[in-house]
């Protein structure tokens, strides 16, 4: 709770509300307030490595759900122990499920490699899914870029594989103000 109301003893709570700090520069980059939100989502030294990190595994705790969901049978009990395979069809390739991979689309298309595609060779559907887990204050901004950047490879999608596709943006909130 304290995370949530901005409560917790950052440079940017004691120069602010202690006033005890004169400096509220991050102690990583020194570029920005040393605020929670900064540093769990906003920092471009930990962009680099540990936002990664998270981004992957929240990727692939979906992935492992989806799994589950679709039949597909899992070589894991747990999620944190799932490690994603590139391609993986359940019994009767009814339902291919693509990790990380990049689409052959006839056109070029910059942005062709969504988290997770999930096809319904059956249903004759195509998800594509991008994770992201933004600061509260980036939530609705960052849902709309997700759809906007694939739209391009929807499109295409639906022309090549005769499937009707859209685009789910994994939208993990790590902040919820009250």
């Amino acid at each position: 709770m304290a995370a949530q109301d901005q409560a917790l003893n950052t440079k940017y709570y004691a120069s602010n509300i202690l006033h005890t700090e004169t400096d509220r520069k991050y102690r990583l980059c020194q570029q920005h307030d040393e605020t929670i939100d900064h540093i769990i989502s906003a920092c471009p030294i930990l962009a680099r490595e540990k936002y990664v990190q998270r981004h992957d595994k929240v990727s692939a705790q979906i992935h492992f759900n989806i799994f589950k969901e679709t039949g597909v049978q899992l070589d894991k009990k747990h999620w944190y122990e799932h490690v994603p395979i590139s391609v993986v069809t359940n019994q009767g390739v009814k339902v291919t499920m693509l990790w990380n991979q990049q689409v052959q689309t006839d056109k070029i298309i910059p942005i062709n490699k969504p988290d997770i595609i999930i096809r319904d060779n059956e249903k004759r559907t195509c998800m594509l899914i991008d994770v992201a887990i933004p600061g509260d204050r980036n939530m609705i901004k960052k849902q709309i870029k997700k759809i906007l950047k694939y739209k391009d490879l929807t499109t295409e999608i639906q022309c090549m594989w005769s499937v009707k596709t859209r685009v789910i943006p994994g939208i993990l909130l790590l902040m919820k103000s009250f």
